[in-house]
């Protein structure tokens, strides 16, 4: 299947495409799609059709401070909620209110590797904390902020992705979660935290979300629709206090703009509201639960010695790490030749770590063509031992 290049994602015909953090066509609601806006406008009505309040579309923000209460058992504000369109919007405006360029931004290494290209966007001083099995390293983040006081100077935001990470699945620890939440306090920096997988866990609930733990102020969550539903909605969400949300509310952007993606925030109240998304995420984890199931036994069945992996209890994504003498950006140019894709863990990294790892996403294929692409990788790597 080959796609229009105005996807931004063009499916070679026989390859494996591991390189692609997107959900499988397939599984996209259509049914539920269809019926959402005829569904809004007779809620609504016209109302739907306008700007917009600053702070987003009251219904949708409404089903998810219910939503957040019932499921992680905290009271939120509907304050305490804000509108975004979408996560990479919402870094780019926390950035743009509560950063100033040349300010110090503690990052994941690895990390997600366009929202790296947001922060560096903004002029700011990336600083790179590495991750681990069980999340980001609070040993080196300590000795981080130790060698950034000595010099004078301290962060002012540290971006996380806690729960199934991008790109290595793993998840924070409950106890590195509160001693976070506690360095934050301390060194009073800011949290931002990216939670778009949530919705996407396979083995039991998510973990308790750092927003959800943390006193008001401390962290700024993003949520988005992105994963749970559809990314071309470029919809989402933030919980942080209600001072830091009137910031937003009140920002020039959305005095210009209104509410982000006003119409569609609308129509997705209204699928919200029906049940909707309810089915469609229950669907969605099945089927990304046999896919990652399908990958990770391929991958124990084919990979050569040297090479490892932990299967992610959520998300999208299985992060291998590969013999010391395999480097991952010289892997992809022997895998074309397998018909294989990845992205290159280095891609993930600032500070020179993830070289010899990859980043596989098991969301956009099926079953038996994860089976194959982790076949064909496994040769690609036996080729460079």
């Amino acid at each position: 299947m080959v796609l229009p290049a105005s996807t931004q994602m063009v499916l070679r015909e026989g390859h494996s495409e591991f390189n692609f953090g997107q959900p499988d066509p397939d599984l996209l609601p259509l049914d539920a799609m269809r019926r959402a806006p005829s569904a809004a406008l007779d809620t609504f009505g016209a109302d739907m059709l306008g700007y917009g309040a600053p702070e987003g579309a009251w219904p949708l923000l409404a089903w998810i401070q219910a939503r957040v209460g019932s499921h992680e058992h905290i009271d939120v504000g509907l304050d305490e909620c804000i509108g975004t369109a979408g996560n990479s919007d919402a870094i780019d405006q926390v950035c743009t209110l509560f950063t100033e360029p040349g300010d110090v931004v503690l990052v994941e290494s690895p990390t997600y590797h366009l929202g790296l290209r947001i922060l560096q966007d903004h002029g700011l001083a990336l600083e790179a904390v590495p991750v681990d099995a069980d999340g980001l390293s609070i040993e080196a983040l300590e000795a981080r902020l130790a060698d950034l006081a000595r010099s004078g100077r301290s962060p002012r935001l540290l971006y996380t992705i806690p729960t199934f990470h991008n790109p290595t699945g793993v998840s924070l620890s409950p106890e590195r979660r509160r001693t976070l939440i506690d360095l934050a306090v301390r060194h009073g920096f800011l949290i931002l935290e990216d939670d778009v997988y949530r919705e996407l866990a396979y083995d039991g609930p998510a973990p308790p979300s750092l927003f959800s733990l943390a006193p008001r102020g401390v962290v700024l969550r993003m949520g988005s629709f992105a994963k749970a539903l559809a990314p071309g909605l470029r919809l989402g969400w933030l919980n942080c206090s209600a001072e830091q949300a009137r910031r937003f509310a009140d920002g020039g952007l959305r005095d210009s703009g209104g509410a982000p993606n006003f119409t569609a925030a609308m129509m997705v109240a209204a699928l919200c509201q029906s049940g909707d998304f309810d089915r469609h995420v229950a669907r969605l984890r099945q089927a990304y639960r046999e896919r990652r199931d399908a990958l990770a036994a391929a991958l124990a069945a084919h990979l050569p010695p040297g090479c490892t992996f932990t299967t992610p209890r959520g998300g999208y994504f299985i992060w291998i790490e590969l013999p010391s003498h395999i480097d991952g950006d010289l892997l992809l140019d022997r895998a074309r030749s397998h018909r294989v894709s990845f992205v290159p863990g280095g891609r993930a990294c600032i500070d020179g770590r993830g070289r010899h790892c990859v980043r596989l996403a098991f969301s956009l294929m099926k079953p038996d063509a994860l089976a194959e692409g982790a076949r064909r990788l496994a040769a690609a790597i036996g080729d460079a031992t």
